[in-house]
């Protein structure tokens, strides 16, 4: 028998675990409040600007591909991808910059450029971050339901590979002797919300993948990707009901059964969560059905930073700026610092700038431009008031964006800013984390929520804020695992869901309940 299946959240993990189960022949009705589908991956208007709200480029589209296939349809049939080529620029506090390519032979001589010594060390940081990359793929891949998957004896042959004890760093440290350089490899760290300095070295990974699998634009933006996911998802059959916010979660006992929006109850045999984790558990899961993450566990937990957020719509173009610009102050370390230990602004923050009309001219109206500015900051915190802060840190980053583009501020035509504080309250994200739980040592595999979530029965979580983590191919590939669980739960077949490199024995389907 197919379940009837409610999705909370029409989000990348929401829109990608509809498509698959639909697929399936499952029944499928996707809840979000807001009118539109994509979560925080959608697109945003002002005037006559385009923006995307959250996500602006477009990582290891592999994930997404397979599973666009896997429903029929091609990935690049539906959104226009364009790879990046350089993918970003760094500017350095000292005033030295790098140009980012994906083509080896250029980035070992852009390095060479900064750093004499470390550009042939580029070839061997690569070699050895595609094995380990190969080896630990299968792990973001599959479930981890218990301690008895972490202990595995596939997971423990990966840890000389991982080296679980060291940070991203740290593990560059063993590549490269200047500073800026590491750098170049370390920053991505952010896009998990956390410190280089504290983030495991895992997660070096990350800028292998932009170098070896390139990093794109989708023309309109990431929200065309999400677009193209309701639509293909509606196409098979979901029913997406948009700008009806969920409630409650209905409960016989401790079995989820169904929930309650404003037009009534809707009845369901299982539910899967796509919202901000802790945001949704204590919202829509009363607190004595929950045993692992009661609202007094979450609140020892540890989250990421957050985002203040600039969206410019900008008189004339930005020719200066490349596509993407990373701006990272000399005293990196104290101001990450700054953001996760001490919850404080800094007075020259690191800044992430994306000036997407050098690639796509849909954003805005002709011989116009957008300018998408992104400054990492504390999550919600008391050491910081936003209705006082607001204006200054907003001087603060037009000081800088003003050295890069000159008389910025005079044609300015749009401006949208978001703070933490609205992070939190517009978009229902706790402590305005954007990037949802932190990913240390202690909150991630089975100590993460997991995907068959393991407090109530019925229940299904998809998104950054289970296995595997945040950044937009995880999030795609948690919503194939909890399809597969899902569908292996109801005793459906789930061979045509696996990762062509994934048999279907890595798939945990163990239950302690």
């Amino acid at each position: 028998m197919m379940p009837r299946v409610a999705i909370i959240g029409a989000g990348p993990g929401g829109l990608g675990a509809a498509m698959l189960l639909s697929r399936a022949g499952v029944p499928v009705t996707l809840f979000d409040q807001h009118r539109e589908v994509g979560g925080r991956t959608r697109t945003i208007e002002a005037g006559n600007y385009r923006f995307d709200l959250g996500p602006t480029f477009f990582l290891y589209p592999r994930i997404l591909e397979e599973i666009f296939a896997a429903c029929d349809r091609n990935l690049h049939s539906e959104v226009e991808l364009v790879r990046l080529d350089p993918m970003y620029r760094l500017l350095y506090g000292d005033g030295s910059e790098l140009e980012v390519t994906s083509d080896p032979q250029r980035m070992a001589a852009s390095i060479e450029q900064l750093s004499p010594e470390d550009g042939p060390n580029y070839s061997r940081y690569m070699e050895d971050t595609r094995r380990k990359f190969e080896r630990f793929r299968p792990c973001l891949q599959r479930p981890f339901l218990s301690w008895r998957d972490t202990l595995s004896p596939s997971v423990l042959r990966l840890l000389p590979w991982l080296r679980p004890w060291q940070s991203v760093e740290g593990e560059l440290r063993r590549y490269f002797r200047d500073s800026r350089v590491r750098l170049a490899f370390t920053f991505q760290s952010k896009y998990l919300g956390m410190s280089p300095f504290k983030c495991p070295s895992l997660f070096s990974i990350l800028p292998y993948l932009e170098h070896d699998f390139g990093v794109y634009h989708p023309i309109g933006g990431c929200g065309e990707v999400s677009k193209a996911m309701g639509r293909v998802a509606e196409d098979l059959g979901v029913e997406l009901r948009l700008g009806e916010p969920v409630r409650e979660i209905l409960f016989e006992g401790k079995r989820a059964v169904g929930l309650r929006t404003d037009a009534g109850e809707f009845q369901a045999d299982a539910l899967i969560v796509n919202a901000d984790f802790a945001r949704a558990m204590k919202k829509l899961v009363p607190n004595h059905l929950r045993r692992r993450w009661r609202d007094s566990r979450i609140a020892k937990k540890k989250f990421s930073c957050s985002t203040f957020m600039m969206y410019l719509g900008i008189e004339a173009p930005c020719d200066q700026l490349a596509h993407h610009s990373i701006y990272l102050p000399s005293d990196y370390s104290g101001i990450l610092d700054d953001i996760e230990t001490h919850h404080r602004l800094s007075d020259d923050p690191a800044l992430y700038i994306q000036n997407a009309g050098v690639t796509d001219t849909t954003l805005a109206p002709r011989g116009h431009s957008t300018l998408y500015v992104l400054a990492p900051v504390t999550h919600q915190h008391a050491n910081v008031d936003w209705s006082v802060e607001k204006a200054r840190f907003r001087n603060l980053v037009m000081k800088r964006l003003s050295k890069l583009v000159p008389d910025l501020e005079g044609r300015i035509r749009v401006e949208r800013i978001v703070t933490p504080a609205q992070w939190d309250l517009d978009e229902g994200i706790h402590l305005g984390a954007t990037f949802n739980l932190a990913h240390n040592l202690g909150q991630m595999l089975h100590r993460r929520p997991r995907n068959r979530f393991e407090d109530v029965d019925g229940v299904y979580l998809t998104g950054g804020g289970t296995h595997p983590g945040s950044g937009l191919p995880v999030i795609y590939e948690s919503a194939r695992i909890t399809a597969r669980l899902l569908l292996a739960d109801w005793n459906q077949p789930t061979a045509w869901l696996d990762p062509p490199d994934c048999p279907s024995a890595l798939v945990s389907v163990e239950d302690e309940r």
